[in-house]
């Protein structure tokens, strides 16, 4: 079978924020914690940011192939306004193309935006797009704006001009970033304005499934995306939660994603890919059609004509 990941970063210090990281563990550390003696939040950070080390993509390749993935999205979110970020995103922009190039036909690319840039953003995002042949927009309300603000739609026509997809993020973050404008319905605006730009909702399949799902299978542009299937704490059977979304008759807007690096401590890519393509459980009852689309077909559907032979970079 045909495996794409619609959903992955770089595991790099010099793309994620700090702040992110300690956002993340206090979480984790409160959940510990509620079990027993947890390790002080300051030693849970350090060996976080310990497991994002993979400035070149090596260590992401290698577990690719490993669990046999073929090609995976790399989302690079804009943070910028919201967290000191260790980089500029034209810097960033810069590092991931050479990543690509590092890796030649192993990933496209979604470029992080925020509509507060102004103008300056658009104009950056756009020669950005077109000089690194980048593949879709990625978008992380959280940082608090919502998908269907006026000031994203000239970022909407440059991709509608250019067919790439846009990727929101929809559900839970970090504890200090903004949850209202990451509900699935806030893109529902966005989506009946720019009929031509496919939506894709990271995550939707997971934390607003009934939601997001009435939302695709309504709305012609929107996608669910189930990054992070493997390391959800509210999803703990994720394997039986996947077979039930897929037995909803949304398999063609349905994409797989895995939201790596997480899970990479508990089995990685090959565990949780592993589970879904060979496990008894995801699967049974699906349709090796359906199974198709959910792992590769959809992802080449919202990314053509850049998916397309001599497409994409």
């Amino acid at each position: 079978m045909t495996v794409y990941d619609g959903h992955c970063h770089i595991a790099s210090t010099h793309f994620i924020p700090r702040e992110f990281i300690e956002d993340v563990v206090r979480n984790v550390h409160r959940r510990l914690d509620a079990r027993g003696p947890a390790p002080a939040p300051a030693r849970l950070t350090e060996n976080y940011a310990a497991q994002h080390d993979d400035h070149t993509g090596d260590q992401l390749v290698a577990e690719m192939d490993a669990a046999g993935v073929d090609r995976a999205v790399l989302l690079v979110p804009d943070f910028g306004l919201r967290m000191d970020c260790p980089l500029p995103m034209a810097e960033m922009a810069r590092l991931h193309h050479g990543i690509r190039q590092r890796h030649p036909g192993r990933f496209w690319v979604y470029l992080g935006a925020d509509p507060r840039r102004g103008e300056a953003g658009v104009a950056a995002f756009e020669r950005m797009v077109d000089d690194y042949g980048f593949d879709g927009l990625k978008l992380y309300p959280p940082c608090g704006y919502s998908p269907s603000d006026p000031g994203l739609y000239p970022y909407y026509e440059v991709c509608a001009a250019r067919e790439l997809p846009v990727f929101v993020h929809t559900g839970p973050t970090g504890g200090s970033l903004d949850y209202g404008p990451a509900h699935p319905l806030r893109i529902d605006r966005a989506a009946r304005d720019f009929p031509s730009v496919d939506f894709v909702l990271g995550h939707a399949g997971l934390t607003h499934a009934e939601t997001a799902g009435y939302l695709a299978a309504h709305r012609p542009n929107v996608y669910l995306d189930i990054g992070g299937f493997a390391s959800t704490p509210t999803i703990p059977r994720w394997p039986e939660h996947l077979n039930r979304l897929f037995r909803l008759g949304l398999n063609h807007k349905i994409i797989f994603g895995t939201d790596w690096p997480l899970g990479r401590l508990s089995g990685g890519l090959r565990r949780s890919v592993g589970e879904v393509v060979h496990g008894p459980t995801v699967f049974a009852g699906v349709g090796r059609r359906d199974q198709d689309l959910i792992m590769h077909g959809n992802l080449l559907r919202v990314l053509a004509p850049a998916s397309r032979p001599g497409g994409g970079g």
